[in-house]
């Protein structure tokens, strides 16, 4: 069977980017490893292993991917983070400090907010509709 195993977001620090992915988002850290030019091996992943795709943490290297950081899709919603219970995790992200640029909506597809990662890459949490 094939799945997109990783999906490639440049960030600004890799510490910075593991905190606010394992405890804003409740992420878990599946890699971190480093690399013979100086970089790492980042990889966290939302639920338990092998059940989404992962998220590979590449510090920009240069001023090209820094200019990317925060914004690799132009400003469109580009990931998307499903849950089983919005209104527990909305809560827990609020808590832990995530920025919602919506309040909850409930849409024909499931409920959903829109908010920004730690660089302002937009997200949404959303519980698909039974």
């Amino acid at each position: 069977m094939r799945r997109v195993a990783l999906v490639t977001l440049v960030v600004g620090d890799y510490d910075e980017a593991i905190r606010f992915y394992i405890e804003a988002l409740g992420f878990r850290l599946v890699e971190d490893e480093p690399r013979p030019d100086g970089s790492r091996w980042v990889v966290v992943e939302p639920g338990a292993q092998g059940h989404g795709t992962g998220l590979l943490l590449a510090r920009a290297k240069d001023g090209d991917q820094r200019a990317r950081v925060g914004d690799q899709t132009g400003g469109r919603v580009g990931f998307f983070l499903h849950t089983d219970d919005f209104a527990r995790d909305h809560a827990r992200m609020a808590a832990a400090g995530v920025t919602f640029l919506e309040e909850p909506r409930h849409e024909p597809y499931g409920t959903v907010a829109v908010f920004q990662d730690l660089y302002g890459n937009r997200w949404d949490l959303l519980q698909p509709a039974a």
